[in-house]
């Protein structure tokens, strides 16, 4: 039985339609996205960029719903930990570093944004506001337009647990249920909104609440990367078929503070902390590639120092890049002329 336990483990990407080179590319991306992050943090500390909020512990869940998609055509409108997925659809370190550093030829707001604030017309990254949450119904408006102009595509949106409360979340669900729309709202439940514990924020599951708007709601183990691709790949499906939106509740915990304003030692404590360390996605999918022999500890090496490389390239760059020009402050904020076409 524990053999036969092991051999079904490590057939699992298999199983699902994913080629040893897929998964590899899946636990880079994973890696890129931690190390960036780490970095990020060490150039806040230094004084050399002003704000960082960490996605450290939510790589592995967004890096497998961004392979589940369509890269090519589908919309994505993420919320601000979403450094792993950006990267897997296709944004670049030097653009982020580019946003950290607030510089003029960030492809996200020219500079003029907080950083996280992601959009980019090429990889149909769709600009999200500050206000948390109303990237869900905008969501929705870009699933309204798929189904309208019968478009084979899917919206995908990620939000936090705590923003799960807020009414543009339970309207998108409302109209896109009634509707039938091909979104799929995936809720990152971090544990933890700021600095108030999921426990006091929320009175049950947040993927029980989409019983309430007629479709589809399911929890998955969000530190499980094949896991998540699993339920967002049926979810595109369903999604596809006409058969509406699924709401996925992806379950992980915060490894760093909720930004660099945050001391988030004097709400939870070092062990709990540290116990979530050992869940760790990242760490838990190298085991898996290691145990089938598909990772060494000689590639780990290699990737740790050509991610370095990239990093401080992009550093680099983004450090003695121009910042935007003060007459520019108003660019693309209005359009001079009436938008044409659809999405």
């Amino acid at each position: 039985m524990e053999l036969q336990g092991t051999v079904e483990t490590v057939n699992r990407h298999k199983q699902l339609g994913l080629s040893d080179g897929q998964v590899i590319d899946m636990y880079r991306y994973m890696q890129l996205s931690r190390k960036y992050d780490e970095r990020s943090l060490l150039l806040q500390r230094a004084g050399k960029i002003n704000f960082h909020v960490s996605g450290i512990g939510q790589e592995a869940a967004q890096v497998a719903a961004a392979f589940a998609l369509d890269r090519q055509n589908d919309y994505f409108l993420p919320y601000y930990r979403d450094y792993a997925f950006v990267l897997s659809v296709g944004m670049t370190v030097r653009e982020l570093m580019l946003s950290v550093f607030a510089k003029a030829e960030d492809p996200n707001s020219g500079g003029r944004q907080m950083p996280g604030h992601f959009g980019s017309k090429r990889l149909r990254i769709v600009t999200g506001s500050s206000p948390v949450t109303t990237q869900v119904p905008h969501a929705v408006g870009f699933a309204l337009a798929a189904k309208m102009q019968k478009k084979p595509f899917v919206s995908f949106v990620t939000f936090g647990e705590g923003s799960s409360n807020q009414g543009d979340f339970h309207e998108a669900c409302n109209f896109a249920g009634v509707n039938k729309l091909p979104v799929i709202i995936m809720c990152e439940n971090n544990q933890y909104a700021i600095s108030i514990p999921a426990h006091r924020q929320l009175g049950g599951k947040v993927s029980d609440r989409a019983l309430g708007y007629g479709f589809p709601g399911i929890r998955v183990d969000g530190n499980d990367p094949l896991e998540v691709y699993r339920v967002v790949k049926e979810a595109r499906e369903r999604a596809l078929a006409g058969e509406g939106p699924t709401l996925i509740e992806a379950m992980m915990y915060r490894l760093g503070p909720h930004s660099t304003s945050d001391n988030d030692l004097a709400y939870r404590t070092k062990e709990e902390v540290d116990e979530n360390w050992k869940k760790d996605g990242v760490a838990r999918f190298r085991d898996y590639l290691t145990a089938l022999g598909l990772w060494s500890e000689e590639q780990e090496r290699d990737l740790v120092a050509e991610y370095n490389l990239e990093l401080k390239e992009a550093i680099e760059y983004a450090d003695n890049a121009p910042f935007p020009k003060p007459e520019e402050t108003l660019l693309h904020v209005y359009s001079d002329s009436q938008s044409q076409g659809g999405v």
